[in-house]
């Protein structure tokens, strides 16, 4: 499994989204955007956090970020219950997925370029730029890959 994590979707807001599943925004808390998580079960979400928060459901999928997909974690980012929000999360709609033995041919084939697991890459300040920060971890830009890499894929940041 993946998450895109650089896909805002411009037509969904946080609160918007929390008041479709019927949870009280605090006045105080911050608007975040909602992310395109990928194409697979759609109608389902998932938070990807830092590890300050954490409950029993909480997935750890990489040293200091957590995946937690409760409605609890969405209470707890709307300021609605006693114990504190992530410092750093993003919510995705969907998933990347991938048949058995699918994602490591891909990989055997250069059809993705990955790097080891960077906070400042997953939440970044400004979601359109994590790509490219992927890429200049790697000590690569676009220019220097092929015109295969023009597919509508080809900019997704992928945390999996």
């Amino acid at each position: 499994m993946g998450v895109i994590i650089n896909k805002p979707l411009a037509d969904v807001e946080m609160s918007e989204l929390l008041e479709q599943l019927d949870i009280d925004l605090a006045e105080d808390a911050k608007d975040q955007p909602v992310f395109f998580g990928g194409p697979v079960q759609t109608d389902r979400g998932l938070v990807l956090h830092s590890l300050d928060y954490r409950v029993d459901s909480t997935l750890e999928v990489c040293p200091g970020v957590g995946l937690t997909t409760t409605r609890d974690i969405l209470i707890d980012i709307a300021g609605g219950a006693t114990r504190a929000a992530p410092e750093k999360f993003m919510l995705a709609i969907g998933y990347a997925g991938w048949g058995e033995g699918q994602l490591e041919q891909e990989l055997s084939m250069n059809a993705w370029a990955h790097c080891d697991p960077d906070m400042a890459i997953i939440f970044p300040k400004d979601a359109s730029v994590s790509w490219k920060q992927a890429l200049a971890r790697l000590g690569v830009t676009e220019a220097m890959l092929s015109p295969e890499w023009s597919s509508p894929r080809s900019d997704d940041a992928f945390l999996n």
